[in-house]
């Protein structure tokens, strides 16, 4: 190589600051930077072991330097410039200009980039060596992929079984996406992120391309490596789990053996699948779980749970999908189990519950909204509303709110929906969705279900009393509810027909599911709850501890209000309890670390429930007695 003079960089941060690399300093990567007249020619090569020798610093063409990088200016100008907080180690020569780095912010950053690096190399026994001291297998890189994702691309088998033995999760999803995404969420430039994604994962990715979403299964097929693969699934790798793009690792399969080995691995993870949830649904009933959400509804609860467990176990008709029909007066839990139910089959899956607000729906044009709008008309491309949501989910549980506000025409639509399984939107495209779950909910009959409520309160209680006896197995549940033929043939059906009109409609309900006004004890339970709310919200933002006793609690539950159910409790505490701590916290009353006390002060003159007032005393911390809360303004009149 001939004499040349060298390039010379300045820096923004450190403008002139240069020093000498010892020997065995590491060097990570080598950047070649062609200079000519068209621009600059820019080549990224990997050295994961390179090292500063004597021989390197015995050259006089070589010149060491350090600075704060981050930036790399690409231009024709042979002035480059570094900045940031990224430290770099490099060196330069005559053209093509090499520049070396290593590319981590902390300490810290570089132990975790070395455990990937580990993971890349294979080397099995330091990545073993280190998960016993302590590192979690689950561990992830600051750009988001864990060392399984790494293993199972690099086909590194050795160190997915010690990942897999040490508890790392086969099916962790990676949150990488591309270099300029990722550059932008983490404040770093494309470069940057390049370089660390080419160190700690593969040279051989698009960096490009979106990855967010794949799993170790689908980086192990990618890279078409079958022993890694086999090792994966034996572990517990789901073979139908979808990235981003919604695409499972068979639609990533390039060779017939694979796409064999993940069909048939396929069917044995279902019936697994299928063995587990069994098991769980046996130790962990549906009802139980319903009852941890939902104060109350003891009957509603019981209905819906009897008709799940017949669609989870295959005893329901598989041509027509699920549709309950939720009656009752407002804020008494309708959409909360709605949710629930949407949980218990989909997970957190926010995809799988559908709400749409009927009400939305009262006029006739607005089908269009539904189901899309047909050719030629203004949002044709957009999709309906239900359709477009179907497509994505086809197995979700949708809630129709307040369907009796919506128009006929709209029914209509939802008639061919609940007897076919099916629906064609604007473009002509139908949508299977015998698998998914319908719920209706309507105030239509509140009122008499409310005046009922007694009886079927007394039919509830003493289901309580078996199955506090123990003579009462959950899957018999449905047969101890006895709501009178009568009531349904006399007073519900004749208000529904009214409005309805058509009996078809109705006769594709699978479940009308009657929802009644809370009794006192569960009232307790909801005030009892919403307390609970405020007490931990009190001492997660303002540290300050909320004490009460059992005659607040029922003293709270004079506020509810049978046409507003749930929501009138929520009211009632917010205005008696919540609105008190705010005046305190502005007037300085209550600080951070003290004590409030809700009691009950009764009126001496005139005791009675009706002249019962709510007391706040306060103990601010390091005092040792509570103080009332007092007055911040006076309401007297300035004239007297």
């Amino acid at each position: 190589m001939t004499e040349a003079k060298p390039y010379h960089f300045s820096y923004l941060q450190s403008p002139g600051v240069k020093k000498e690399i010892s020997e065995g300093s590491q060097l990570s990567f080598l950047i070649s930077i062609n200079f000519s007249k068209n621009g600059t020619i820019l080549t990224l090569c990997n050295l994961p072991q390179c090292n500063v020798n004597k021989s390197m610093l015995s050259r006089h063409i070589l010149r060491i330097f350090g600075a704060s990088w981050r930036r790399l200016r690409i231009s024709p100008s042979p002035s480059r410039r570094f900045q940031g907080t990224t430290k770099a180690l490099g060196f330069i020569v005559p053209p093509p200009v090499f520049v070396a780095f290593t590319h981590h912010d902390k300490d810290v950053d570089e132990e975790n980039s070395s455990f990937f690096r580990s993971v890349k190399l294979g080397r099995a026994i330091e990545v073993e060596s280190r998960l016993k001291n302590g590192l979690t297998p689950n561990t992830r890189h600051s750009l988001g992929w864990t060392g399984l994702h790494v293993a199972s691309f690099s086909g590194q088998k050795e160190v997915v079984e010690v990942l897999l033995r040490h508890g790392a999760d086969p099916n962790a999803e990676d949150d990488f996406t591309n270099i300029y995404y990722a550059g932008r969420e983490k404040g770093m430039h494309s470069l940057d992120v390049m370089i660390r994604r080419q160190a700690d994962f593969s040279e051989e990715l698009n960096v490009r391309a979106n990855f967010r979403g794949c799993s170790p299964l689908h980086y192990a097929v990618l890279s078409n490596e079958k022993n890694v693969i086999e090792v994966l699934l034996k572990g517990g790798a789901n073979p139908f789990k979808k990235n981003d793009y919604g695409k499972t690792p068979l639609d990533y399969a390039q060779g017939s053996e694979i796409k064999t080995l993940l069909k048939d691995y396929g069917k044995v993870y279902e019936e697994t699948k299928r063995l587990k949830e069994l098991e769980e649904r046996r130790k962990y009933p549906l009802e139980k779980r319903m009852k941890e959400k939902i104060v109350g509804q003891e009957g509603a609860i019981t209905t819906v749970s009897a008709c799940i467990r017949r669609k989870e176990n295959g005893w329901i008709d598989d041509e027509h999908p699920l549709v309950f029909l939720f009656l009752g007066s407002s804020g008494i839990g309708k959409t909360e189990l709605a949710k629930q139910i949407a949980n218990y089959l989909h997970k957190d899956n926010r995809n799988a519950f559908i709400r749409l607000d009927m009400s939305e729906y009262q006029e006739k044009h607005e089908v269009a909204k539904l189901i899309g709008s047909p050719p030629g008309y203004i949002g044709h491309d957009d999709g309906g509303q239900l359709t477009k949501k179907l497509k994505e989910f086809p197995n979700a549980v949708v809630l129709f709110d307040e369907v009796d506000k919506a128009h006929p025409d709209v029914l209509t639509v939802m008639l061919q929906l609940f007897d076919e399984g099916r629906l064609t939107d604007g473009k002509g495209q139908t949508i299977e969705c015998k698998n998914a779950i319908f719920i209706m909910t309507s105030n239509l009959a509140s009122d008499p279900i409310a005046e009922h409520a007694l009886h079927l309160r007394s039919e509830s209680e003493k289901i309580n009393e078996e199955r506090s006896k123990g003579t009462l197995e959950y899957e018999k549940l449905s047969d101890k509810i006895t709501i009178s033929r009568r009531f349904k043939e006399k007073v519900v059906q004749p208000i529904l027909k009214k409005h309805f009109r058509r009996d078809e409609f109705l006769g594709r309900i699978n479940e009308i599911v009657y929802f009644l006004p809370f009794s006192k004890t569960e009232l307790v339970g909801l005030v009892e709850r919403e307390l609970e709310f405020w007490c931990e919200k009190a001492k997660q933002k303002h540290n300050v501890e909320l004490l009460w006793d059992n005659r607040v609690l029922h003293y709270l539950t004079n506020g509810y209000n049978v046409y507003y159910g749930a929501r009138s409790i929520k009211h009632e505490v917010e205005r008696q309890v919540v609105s008190q701590l705010a005046m305190a916290h502005e007037t300085e009353q209550l600080t951070k670390g003290s004590s409030v006390r809700l009691s009950i002060l009764e009126d001496q003159m005139n005791p009675g429930p009706e002249t019962d007032k709510l007391k706040v005393t306060i103990k601010k911390d390091g005092k040792k007695d509570f103080q009332d809360l007092s007055e911040p303004f006076s309401f007297s009149s300035p004239l007297n």
